[in-house]
C-alpha cells in the first residue's frame, strides 16, 4: 500500500486536470466573495448617496419651518425616490431631529440595508455589515449627520446714560470709554470666527442700540410705514390740544380721527395734516429782521393840553426773514401697554378714505416735548425794548400764548407754535426744546461683521456714542428685540421660524431705572419729558400715565416719586423679559460698577439677573444641577474679560461641523 501511494504522488499523467479541479475551489469562492463583496459594496454606497441627499434636503425644510412630522415624511419619501433600483421594502430608514428648537444641533438620518448574499454570508463582512442573521440575510447599518448652519444675530443694547462718564471700578478710565474698547472687541472676535464659514450667508449679525431716557430710530424713518404720521395713536396728542386753533380762517378739524388744517389762512398747506411731524415744518425763527429804510416815523406817547406832543418814541417797518426752528432728531416715545413690552407689528395708518384702520396704538409716535410754560418775551418793534424776562418750568422754549391763563392751557394750547419765534427772543439752554431728552445716537440695524464695510461701520457707531441723560433699560431692550426681529420696524431678522439661528439681546447697564421728577410744575407734568411722556398726564382720555400702565396694586399708579417711577419701569422691563424669553430671545445681562451694599443697585442687579437667559453650555458653579445665569456682574477692571466670557457663550453656539 506504502508503494502504491508512492508511485501515485510520482506519477504526472492528468495532473494538470487534478489540479485545476482542487484549484478550482479557492478560485470559485473568490469569485462568489467578489460577486457579493462589489454588489453589496454598490448598494451600499447608493443608501449613502440617497441617505445624504435626503438629509441635505431635509435640512432645507428644517430651517424653513417646517413641523417635525412634515420633515420626518419628507425625508423618506426623498430617500427612497433616490435609492434608484434597490428595493425600498429591503431598506429601513429613521430620522432624528434636533433636540434644540432655537439653532443648532445634529439632523441625522440612519438605514438599515438588508442584503440576502447570492453565495457567502461571511463576505458581507469584508465591507462592514453589523449582523448576518439566521435566514443568512446581511444587515449593514449607515448614518448621515448635518451639522444645521448655525447663525447669530446679536443686538447689543448699551447704556448711554450720563453716569457712564464716571471711571470705571479699578480703571482709569471712563466706563463709556471702556464699553466701547469691550464692545468692539466681543464684535471682532465673532466676526473672525464668522469669517471662516463660507458656505453660510450673514452668520454673525450685530445691530447696536445705544440707550438713555429714550432711543433713536433715525431720522431717516421720519416717513415709515410704522411710524404715526397721521397722529393716530392714542398718545400722538396727549399733549396737544389742536381745538385751540379755532381761528375763523385758520382752525383745525378732526376727520376720522386725523386733524386737519382749515382755512384760508393756511395758505398752500390747507388740508394737510395737523401732526407732531407738521409742527417740526410749521415752527418758524426770525433769522433776520432788517429795518427798512425811511420808514422812520415818529409817535407820540403824551399829548399836552394845547395838543402838542410832549413825549414821543421812534417806530420802524422791518423786512422779516424766516426759517425752520427745529427737526425731529429720531427719537420716539415708548407705545402704549401692552405693546411696549412686546414685538407687536405696528398695524395703524389712515386707508383711502382718510379713516384710521388697524392699531393705531402700535406705531411709534415721534418725541415731541411740549413748550412749558414760563417764557414770556413781548414781540415788538420798538429797539429799545429792554430784554425779555425767563421764568417757568424747565424746557420752556416758546413762547406762551397770552390767551391761555393757566400753566396746564398754556402748554397745550396750539396757537402758539405758528407765531414765529422772535429774533430777540433768549437763548435756549442745552438740550432745551421739542428734542428734550433725545440724546443718543441712533439705532444701527442688524449687519453683517463678515462683511468689511459692515464691521467698520458697527465698530464706527459704537465710537459714536456719547453718555447723557436719565437711564430707560427696558426701552432699550425692547428695541433691542425689534432690530433682531423678523417684523417691522426693523427687518434684517432672520424668520423666527427658522431653526439653526439664534436670536441674541445683550443688556449692559450702570445703573438703575431713573425717570426724574421736576419743580417747579406749573403746568401739572409731574416730570420732566422722555420717552414715557409726562408721568402726570394720561393719554386717551384717562388719568393714568403709561409709565403704570399693566403695573401691579404695588406700585401707586398717582404716586409721582423717583422711588415709584423706578419700581414701575422695574416692572415693565419684567414683562419684557419673559415676553422676549418666550419669543426665543437670549437674554444675556450686564451690571457694571453696581454695589452688592448698595440697596438699590442690589435690586437693580436682581432684576438684570433674573431678566437672563440659561446658559446652554455652563452649570451654576453654586449647584451644578442648575444651568448658569447669562448674568455678569462687571467691574470696571473686568468689562473686557466678560466680555471675553460673553464671546465664548457665543461662540459655542455658533460652531459649525
Amino acid at each position: 500500500m506504502r508503494e502504491f501511494w508512492r508511485h501515485f504522488c510520482r506519477d504526472r499523467r492528468g495532473n494538470y486536470g487534478l489540479m485545476t479541479a482542487i484549484a478550482m475551489v479557492p478560485v470559485m469562492g473568490a469569485v462568489a466573495i467578489a460577486v457579493d463583496y462589489s454588489e453589496l459594496s454598490r448598494e451600499r454606497q447608493m443608501v449613502l448617496n440617497a441617505l445624504d441627499a435626503a438629509n441635505f434636503a431635509a435640512a432645507r425644510r428644517l430651517a424653513e419651518g417646517a413641523t417635525d412630522d412634515q420633515i420626518r415624511a419628507y425625508a423618506v419619501d426623498f430617500f427612497n425616490a433616490n435609492l434608484n433600483n434597490i428595493d425600498p421594502a429591503n431598506v429601513s430608514v429613521s430620522v432624528t431631529l434636533p433636540t434644540s428648537q432655537a439653532g443648532g444641533g445634529l439632523l441625522t438620518m440612519s438605514a438599515t440595508l438588508n442584503y440576502r448574499p447570492y453565495f457567502y454570508p461571511s463576505s458581507a463582512l469584508l465591507v462592514g455589515a453589523s449582523t448576518v442573521d439566521a435566514n443568512k440575510s446581511v444587515k449593514l447599518d449607515m448614518d448621515s449627520q448635518v451639522r444645521l448652519k448655525n447663525t447669530l444675530e446679536v443686538a447689543m443694547v448699551l447704556d448711554n446714560s450720563g453716569s457712564m462718564t464716571t471711571k470705571g471700578t479699578g480703571s482709569g478710565q471712563k466706563r463709556i470709554d471702556l464699553l466701547k474698547q469691550a464692545a468692539k472687541q466681543l464684535v471682532d472676535t465673532l466676526a473672525q470666527q464668522a469669517a471662516q464659514i463660507k458656505q453660510i450667508d450673514k452668520p454673525v449679525q450685530f445691530s447696536l442700540v445705544p440707550f438713555a431716557a429714550s432711543v433713536n430710530v433715525g431720522t431717516q424713518n421720519d416717513d415709515a410705514s410704522w411710524m404715526d404720521i397721521y397722529g393716530l395713536s392714542p398718545v400722538a396728542n396727549e399733549n396737544f390740544d389742536w381745538s385751540t386753533l379755532s381761528a375763523a380762517n385758520k382752525y383745525a378739524q378732526k376727520v376720522g380721527g386725523i386733524w386737519y388744517k382749515k382755512g384760508s389762512g393756511w395758505g398752500t398747506t390747507e388740508n394737510q395734516v395737523l401732526s407732531r411731524f407738521s409742527l417740526y415744518r410749521d415752527m418758524q425763527v426770525v433769522t433776520s429782521h432788517e429795518r427798512i429804510v425811511s420808514s422812520k416815523r415818529v409817535v407820540c406817547d403824551e399829548y399836552r393840553s394845547n395838543n402838542t406832543c410832549k413825549r414821543s418814541h421812534n417806530e420802524y417797518d422791518y423786512n422779516d426773514t424766516y426759517g425752520p426752528f427745529a427737526s425731529w432728531q429720531g427719537c420716539v416715545e415708548v407705545r402704549p401697554y401692552p405693546y411696549n413690552v412686546d414685538d407687536t407689528p405696528a398695524s395703524g395708518g389712515p386707508n383711502n378714505t382718510g379713516i384710521g384702520v388697524g392699531d393705531p396704538a402700535t406705531m411709534f409716535v415721534p418725541m415731541f416735548a411740549p413748550d412749558e410754560p414760563g417764557n414770556h418775551w413781548k414781540v415788538t418793534q420798538d429797539p429799545d425794548e429792554p430784554n425779555p424776562v425767563t421764568y417757568g418750568a424747565a424746557n420752556s422754549w416758546w413762547n406762551d400764548d397770552p390767551s391761555s391763563t393757566t400753566g396746564k392751557t398754556r402748554q397745550s394750547n396750539m396757537a402758539k407754535y405758528f407765531m414765529p419765534r422772535p429774533i430777540d427772543a433768549p437763548t435756549l439752554s442745552t438740550g432745551a426744546g421739542p428734542n428734550y431728552s433725545c440724546t443718543t445716537t441712533p439705532i444701527t440695524p442688524l449687519t453683517d461683521v463678515t462683511n468689511a464695510d459692515g464691521l467698520a461701520a458697527i465698530k464706527a457707531a459704537i465710537d459714536l456714542m456719547q453718555p447723557n441723560g436719565n437711564t430707560n433699560v427696558p426701552e432699550g431692550m425692547a428695541w433691542g428685540w425689534r432690530t433682531v426681529s423678523s417684523s417691522p420696524p426693523f427687518t434684517e431678522g432672520r424668520p423666527e421660524t427658522e431653526r439653526g439661528n439664534d436670536k441674541v439681546v445683550i443688556v449692559l447697564t450702570d445703573g438703575e431705572n431713573t425717570y426724574s421728577t421736576v419743580s417747579p410744575d406749573p403746568a401739572g407734568n409731574k416730570s420732566t419729558y422722555a420717552a414715557y411722556g409726562y408721568t402726570g398726564v394720561g393719554y386717551n382720555g384717562t388719568s393714568v400715565t403709561r409709565l403704570f400702565g399693566g403695573t401691579s396694586s404695588a406700585i401707586g399708579q398717582f404716586n409721582y416719586s423717583s422711588s415709584n417711577y423706578t419700581a414701575a419701569m422695574n416692572e415693565q422691563m419684567a414683562k419684557l423679559c419673559d415676553n422676549a424669553k418666550a419669543g426665543k430671545i437670549m437674554l444675556m445681562t450686564v451690571a457694571l460698577d453696581m454695589s452688592s451694599t448698595d440697596s438699590d443697585d442690589v435690586k437693580a442687579m436682581n432684576a438684570l439677573k433674573s431678566c437672563s437667559s440659561d446658559s446652554r453650555f455652563r452649570k451654576d458653579p453654586t449647584d451644578a444641577s442648575k444651568p448658569a445665569k447669562l448674568f455678569w456682574n462687571a467691574t470696571g477692571a473686568t468689562l473686557s474679560d466678560n466680555f471675553k466670557e460673553i464671546a465664548n457663550e457665543l461662540s459655542n453656539l455658533r460652531v459649525v461641523g
